[in-house]
């Protein structure tokens, strides 16, 4: 691994429109995935909620918080032991970053992602710095290498053996053959990229 940039950012506020999903695309238990095929080196970014990699989306405050973060973090950095292609592709990875963004989520999200709170007797007008809530998402961007880029016709989403939160992928992929979209749950692991090469 050439490069390796591990970074944890934590702010209060909305970073950017980037960093800020869309109430509805925040949802507990998804996150989306951009793979990108050029020439021998292939791209992949992820973007999940603090919820799917950690168990919580709050800032970490705790000492054992802090520890989930960071192995994490740790994990993340090794983009081919969670998204796996074949060994005969020879792949390496180029370079890896990985990033924890806060965000505050406005009172409608807030409302609509906590579906395991009592809703007849929540009174939400008490709960007015609860609507402003911050949320924590984990942003990686990986170049891999391959000596063998045709090799690859699949990537087994070993992810979810990892993060036993997450519960589903939204994929979108790029190759010389065009674009794609998937989606990627815990019942079916397996990217069959046959049609994209």
């Amino acid at each position: 691994m050439k490069h390796l940039v591990l970074a944890m950012s934590v702010f209060p506020a909305a970073l950017s429109a980037e960093q800020t999903r869309s109430v509805d695309a925040h949802v507990h238990g998804a996150g989306t995935v951009g793979i990108a095929f050029s020439g021998s080196d292939f791209s992949l970014s992820l973007e999940a909620p603090g919820a799917d990699i950690v168990g919580f989306e709050h800032a970490a405050v705790t000492a054992e918080d802090r520890d989930l973060v960071q192995a994490a973090i740790s994990d993340l950095a090794k983009p081919l032991t969670l998204f796996v292609v074949s060994d005969e592709a020879g792949c390496t990875v180029k370079s890896a970053n990985v990033s924890v963004a806060m965000s505050q989520i406005g009172e409608h999200e807030t409302e609509g992602d906590h579906s395991g709170e009592a809703t007849e007797e929540h009174d939400h007008s008490e709960h007015a710095e609860d609507h402003a809530a911050v949320h924590s998402e984990f942003h990686a961007e990986y170049v891999m290498t391959c000596q063998n880029i045709d090799a690859i016709d699949g990537i087994r989403f070993d992810y979810f053996e990892r993060f036993p939160n997450a519960q589903e992928l939204d994929v979108q992929v790029v190759s010389p053959k065009g674009a794609r979209a998937y989606e990627i749950g815990r019942s079916d692991v397996e990217l069959d990229l046959r049609e994209m090469f």
